[in-house]
């Protein structure tokens, strides 16, 4: 059986949106979670040429830069609880280099294996 690597991946995308948050509480918490990061991905042409790919396939532009960045670190997996992302994901599924998941199938698909 194989084992999970789980790991929190952070970005420049992530940053960027995070300090855009009004809500200190939330945006202090997500940046001591952040911190925690096995991974950073800096923004670099190649990144940014793959995320103008990926919002022509109708993601929101900044949608495209985190799935760009879980694709360039080789995820698995793109957990996400947005109802949107996760059906333009499904429909493009063929053409992402990620696969975009809800953190509830995830649990039950990849950790309890149900």
């Amino acid at each position: 059986m194989k084992s999970l690597n789980l790991g929190v991946i952070n970005s420049f995308a992530l940053e960027y949106e995070n300090s855009k948050s009004p809500l200190i509480d939330r945006r202090d918490k997500i940046e001591d979670l952040l911190r925690i990061a096995s991974e950073y991905v800096k923004y670099s042409e190649r990144l940014g040429n793959r995320a103008m790919e990926i919002e022509k396939m109708s993601f929101m532009a900044m949608d495209a830069f985190h799935i760009a960045c879980a694709e360039i670190v080789k995820s698995d997996f793109f957990i996400t609880c947005d109802d949107l992302l996760l059906s333009k994901g499904k429909a493009n599924k063929d053409k992402l280099n990620v696969t975009i998941i809800s953190l509830m199938e995830f649990v039950s698909k990849e950790v309890f294996k149900i």
